[in-house]
């Protein structure tokens, strides 16, 4: 008995030793369950890291309650002392208001990160709420609307520096029978005309140029680095596009360490600049909170809450272990969001917002935490549950 209490005092104290062995929820259960991890073979090279997160919650983004499981495969393709972890994240979604989705990702680094492969497909039922377009919507003037949507995005770009890649791609998406609750519609509801007419289906199709500066290795649970990714998107009738149009996403990211040894403590920023370049972008296609590609944005708000022909956000955290074997950690957060009035097209009304997480290492190879966080924003306040780091 002594023995046991010495070694749980063991996993649990912090010390001032740095070479603490570190824990994950997958060695909690192996304890608990008495099962013997498996003996990896010398020759084996290519593993694959499975994380499995299967909850029913409260859907603090939509409202309501959501059952999901999200699975992430990270693995590596080529020699790890010079290849990034490639991942692949399904996280199939029911919300019990009618919401459901099949939304895909992967992230893919091939031999010596010679070639990075980014993929995003989705295929989503998705009633949600709109407030129209500028920052200063009063919170109970929203209306509904009703879609089905199908997204394919698939991005090659090839290292041309080190830690710098170039190329291309393909955006498709797809909202089909848009409606409205009521008797009124979107287009009077916004007074916006494009991709707003009931019942109507509204297409774009476009190629994509490419720029990415990454220095992290990890893309899950990013350490310190930097990463940088400019996507310009042009959509032409040629590829079957209801209508030309073109936007511009620039994404800045930045962690610093702020100890050289021991537990995680980092602080990480994360800014990005949205805009729609041009007339004739659809109304759901325009830039809006939590809609950006990883839909991680805007802890605290309802997604979808702000709209506009431009969207700027920055968001910092803190991130701090609790243990010094990693099992456990806690983050602080803060972001700020504003759109484009819809006359003047300028920034005006800026909205904050903050809160605070727990992270409990589900898989140590990987680097995949359980992230656990509550944001608060002015009448708004929501619980969020992911795999991996939010950025």
């Amino acid at each position: 008995m002594a023995q046991s209490l010495a070694n749980i005092s063991d996993t649990l104290k912090i010390s001032n030793d740095t070479a603490v062995a570190q824990r994950d929820l997958i060695d909690i259960a192996r304890s608990i369950f008495k099962i013997k991890p498996r003996k990896i073979s010398t020759t084996e090279k290519k593993k694959i890291y499975f994380s499995v997160l299967p909850i029913s919650s409260s859907d603090g983004r939509s409202g309501g309650r959501a059952l999901f499981t999200s699975t992430t495969a990270a693995f590596y393709l080529g020699d790890q002392a010079t290849t990034n972890l490639s991942s692949f994240t399904f996280t199939p979604y029911f919300n019990l208001k009618g919401r459901y989705g099949l939304p895909i990702r992967s992230n893919i680094w091939l031999d010596n990160n010679q070639w990075n492969i980014v993929g995003d497909t989705r295929m989503l039922v998705y009633p949600q709420y709109t407030w129209g377009l500028g920052g200063n919507q009063p919170e109970g003037d929203k209306f509904l609307v009703n879609y089905k949507y199908a997204r394919f995005y698939q991005t090659v770009m090839k290292k041309i520096e080190p830690y710098l890649y170039a190329g291309l791609g393909y955006n498709l998406d797809y909202y089909l029978d848009i409606d409205s609750d009521g008797d009124n519609n979107l287009r009077n509801f916004t007074h916006y005309k494009y991709g707003t007419a009931t019942d109507q289906d509204v297409f774009s199709s476009g190629v994509t140029f490419n720029l990415l500066y990454d220095t992290r290795r990890n893309s899950i649970n990013p350490l310190p680095g930097a990463y940088v990714n400019v996507v310009y998107r042009a959509n032409s009738k040629i590829l079957g596009s209801h209508t030309n149009w073109q936007s511009l996403y620039i994404d800045l990211r930045k962690y610093v360490s702020l100890s050289n040894s021991g537990p995680k403590n980092v602080l990480a920023f994360w800014s990005y600049y949205w805009t729609s370049l041009t007339p004739g972008t659809p109304y759901l296609n325009l830039p809006s909170l939590g809609w950006e590609p990883y839909q991680r944005s805007g802890r605290g708000f309802v997604q979808n809450r702000y709209r506009g022909q431009r969207l700027a956000y920055f968001e910092t955290e803190y991130r701090r272990d609790i243990t010094r074997n990693g099992l456990l950690g806690f983050v602080l957060f803060a972001n700020v969001n504003s759109v484009t009035e819809a006359n003047t097209h300028d920034f005006v009304y800026w909205h904050p917002a903050g809160g605070t997480g727990l992270r409990f290492k589900f898989n140590k190879k990987s680097g995949t935490n359980i992230s656990l966080d509550y944001g608060v924003s002015k009448n708004f306040s929501s619980i969020n549950l992911n795999l991996g780091e939010t950025f």
